[in-house]
């Protein structure tokens, strides 16, 4: 990252003034000088042996600081879903999670506003067995990248969904637990987008709040009673962080969560909230807060209607895919005239979900067929259900960049057919063998476009 270059302004230092954990001397002394370390999440149900540095974030398991940056694009173990890429400071929502008491227990979890996918991602690996993931975002553009990211994270219980929070009161006291990880000015991550500076002004703090309230007004109503909201920003303004909290306690009867945190960690204790400041944690600026909703709120009682979903009716059609795909616990449906694996347990949530909301993308996605034969999906591939019978080709790192960037692959092997492409055990994506040549089956649209490091 390059020193910052672009001044501070005044008037958004002075709003800054008073605020717990400001010191006005260390926070633009920190803002001169380079961003932090960056920090990574491995993904726990996929082992791979990184070729860099880690040293432990101390609020996150899987969490880990990394220096010097390596270069992300090429490494294929960050094409395989092996780890994401994340700031700390967001890490520490799984402190609020495993907190809350709900981390032992099947439940129904919404990340409301969900794109990227890093919080998304995060919490899918701290969820029970038998929990349901709903990630959302309602910017189209977004969505499709949220989408890739829960794929290559290898996920099987997660529904990808694109609706405005509004949409969500369809089905009033649905989850357990919601993340919302809010819409904001985006002060706390100057040191990172430098553009953003020049644009800050106390009436896009003031228009963030407004938007920021109308998300939680949604979000609360599908709130089960008991259930647990986490709330996070990453502003420093307390417009966007405590008055929100103190309203939204207020106004909704909510109830604020402590969190127990190690005081080494450096986050600032704050009116119904924590804040993370540069010059104290080694991570970006950062706040959240947890809410439960009290137990006595009336449950709402509500028959939600269900559509029957389209199943695959031919016995020899379902019996051919489990050379593909271990349906253990899974069921296989059509969405979008693509074949796609959900687990069986959550059908009727599945149905649900359908008939509220706009889903984009659920489960694995198997394929599709084709004059009688399957074309296997990406999804398949770096699934945790693809099936042991599935061959790997392995290749060396120039072989697997060379196939990341969609081009010819030429490798030694007697199989003919579909092939997984995998480095260091981890699968990549297809391949299909054929005479003489290797058809290269990585999707266009995530191929590296770069030639070089």
């Amino acid at each position: 990252f390059l020193v910052l270059t672009v001044q501070l302004t005044s008037s958004f230092l002075n709003s800054l003034e008073g605020l717990p954990g400001y010191d006005p001397v260390l926070f633009e002394a920190v803002h001169l000088q380079a961003a932090p370390i960056t920090s990574i999440r491995i993904n726990p149900a996929k082992k791979s042996d990184l070729s860099f540095s880690l040293t432990p974030v101390p609020w996150a398991q899987m969490g880990s600081y990394v220096s010097p940056r390596p270069s992300f694009t090429f490494d294929p173990n960050f094409h395989a879903g092996a780890y994401y890429v994340q700031e700390a400071s967001s890490m520490l929502l799984e402190q609020a999670f495993l907190q809350s008491g709900l981390s032992n227990q099947p439940i129904r979890a919404l990340d409301l506003c969900a794109a990227p996918g890093g919080k998304a991602t995060h919490l899918h690996s701290l969820l029970a067995p038998g929990s349901l993931l709903v990630a959302n975002e309602v910017i189209r553009s977004r969505t499709g990248l949220l989408r890739d990211n829960m794929i290559k994270w290898g996920a099987d219980n997660v529904i990808v969904t694109q609706n405005d929070p509004a949409h969500f009161e369809k089905l009033p006291g649905y989850f357990d637990w919601i993340t919302l990880d809010a819409p904001c000015s985006g002060s706390g991550l100057f040191r990172k987008d430098h553009d953003a500076i020049a644009s800050w002004t106390t009436g896009q703090v003031s228009h963030c709040a407004l938007r920021q309230q109308r998300i939680l007004q949604a979000a609360w109503k599908v709130l089960k009673p008991g259930g647990v909201l986490f709330y996070a920003t990453c502003s420093y303004s307390a417009a966007e962080n405590e008055e929100i909290a103190e309203w939204f306690i207020n106004e909704y009867g909510a109830i604020f969560m402590p969190i127990q945190l190690d005081s080494s960690w450096g986050v600032i204790e704050t009116t119904n909230g924590y804040r993370c400041w540069p010059h104290h944690v080694l991570g970006e600026g950062f706040f959240f807060t947890c809410f439960q909703k009290p137990n006595t709120a009336a449950p709402i009682e509500r028959a939600f209607r269900t559509e029957k979903n389209k199943q695959i009716k031919k016995s020899a059609d379902f019996s051919s895919l489990v050379e593909w795909i271990d349906l253990d616990g899974m069921d296989v449906t059509e969405m979008g005239g693509q074949l796609m694996a959900f687990p069986k347990a959550m059908q009727a949530d599945w149905q649900i979900i359908q008939s509220a909301l706009h889903p984009v993308y659920a489960g694995v996605r198997i394929g599709e067929w084709m004059r009688d034969k399957l074309i296997p999906d990406h999804a398949l591939a770096l699934s945790t259900h693809l099936s042991s019978v599935v061959e790997y080709l392995p290749l060396d790192y120039t072989q697997a960049i060379a196939y990341l960037q969609r081009k010819e692959i030429k490798a030694a092997t007697s199989t003919k057919g579909w092939m997984v492409a995998a480095y260091q055990g981890l699968p990549l994506g297809w391949l299909n063998v054929l005479t003489g040549r290797i058809n290269n089956y990585y999707p266009k649209g995530l191929r590296i476009l770069k030639e070089h490091l």
